[in-house]
């Protein structure tokens, strides 16, 4: 798979990146656009690139400070024909759908936690129906629930906030969970607590409801599914098939053990309510050790096998001349 990254960056530094990226490994083309900068200004290059390169090649342009001066972006062609492409990406070690940038997963998990009122709209939202399938005992409603529920965003957050050491990363997921679930599951007690003296559900709802009993009876299953799915959430982020953290979400019981935990309260169900925290609890921590350690594996793989500028073979002409 080949990607294109675009660097906009001052004259001064256009010749030390032209080398770093005419020598990186993987490259298929440079192209250089002088002076069609114009804020800030300077020059614009565009590199072809097998994605499984990028991420060392990031770390070189970022070590110039690109970044401070100018920029860098990276996409992904939708259609690209060329045999010179073709090359690079067989040249390159590993597979380009098992490539990790880290910058790009910082940056989408980033995006992902903070919080914001779409979040706790969704989070609402989702503990409401988990809610409702409690009291109804439907199972529909409570797989919805699942599918709804945003919180995998800050949970994969925090786990590349402890294995980079991005401690701001960190505590805007650990303040979207923070706030996130204390506000779904108080919203969600007090609608049931306004649902009781209406009648829309007797006081013995969760006495009767055979299909919601896995939500405060955790075992070891909880933990073995929370972590599968911990390692399924993670891979999708990294390869970028979202399509993959539809299963994650409905196979991991956080949603609902927070619904579970708000009517269980309202009802006086205190030893369930105290087992779905449980519950929650278990979810929770499993799918952050588990994509930690998703994290650590590509880090320990990347590590073994480095990649860097390869074999400079008279490439004295890719540096421009002024």
């Amino acid at each position: 798979m080949i990607v294109t990254v675009r660097i906009c960056v001052p004259a001064e530094l256009t010749s030390a990146v032209v080398e770093c990226c005419s020598d990186a490994e993987g490259v298929a083309e440079v192209a250089l656009h002088p002076g069609t900068s114009l804020v800030p200004e300077g020059d614009v290059l565009q590199v072809m690139i097998a994605r499984e390169a990028v991420d060392p090649l990031l770390e070189r342009l970022q070590s110039l400070g690109v970044q401070r001066a100018g920029s860098i972006s990276v996409t992904t062609p939708e259609l690209l024909l060329s045999d010179r492409a073709d090359r690079a990406v067989a040249e390159a070690p590993g597979e380009g759908a098992d490539a990790m940038i880290w910058d790009e997963v910082s940056r989408q998990t980033g995006d992902d936690a903070k919080l914001t009122w779409s979040f706790l709209a969704f989070l609402v939202l989702a503990t409401q129906l988990a809610a409702i399938g409690i009291v109804t005992d439907s199972t529909i409603a409570i797989v919805g629930a699942m599918a709804v529920g945003p919180e995998f965003g800050p949970l994969a957050a925090l786990a590349v906030a402890l294995v980079r050491r991005q401690w701001r990363l960190g505590r805007s997921a650990a303040l979207a969970l923070g706030v996130g679930f204390p506000v779904a599951m108080l919203a969600a007690a007090f609608t049931a607590w306004l649902s009781v003296p209406l009648g829309l559900f007797p006081t013995s709802a969760l006495d009767t409801g055979s299909a919601v009993e896995f939500i405060y009876h955790p075992g070891p299953y909880s933990l073995i599914v929370a972590l599968l799915a911990g390692v399924a959430g993670m891979l999708s982020v990294i390869s970028r098939r979202s399509t993959a953290l539809v299963g994650v979400f409905i196979s991991v019981t956080t949603v609902p053990a927070a619904g579970f935990v708000a009517v269980a309260l309202v009802l006086g169900e205190y030893q369930k309510a105290a087992g779905s925290a449980v519950q929650l609890f278990i979810n929770l921590a499993g799918l952050v050790v588990a994509a930690v350690a998703v994290l650590l594996f590509y880090r320990v793989v990347t590590r073994r096998h480095p990649r860097g500028a390869r074999p400079r073979q008279g490439r004295s002409s890719a540096t421009p001349s002024r």
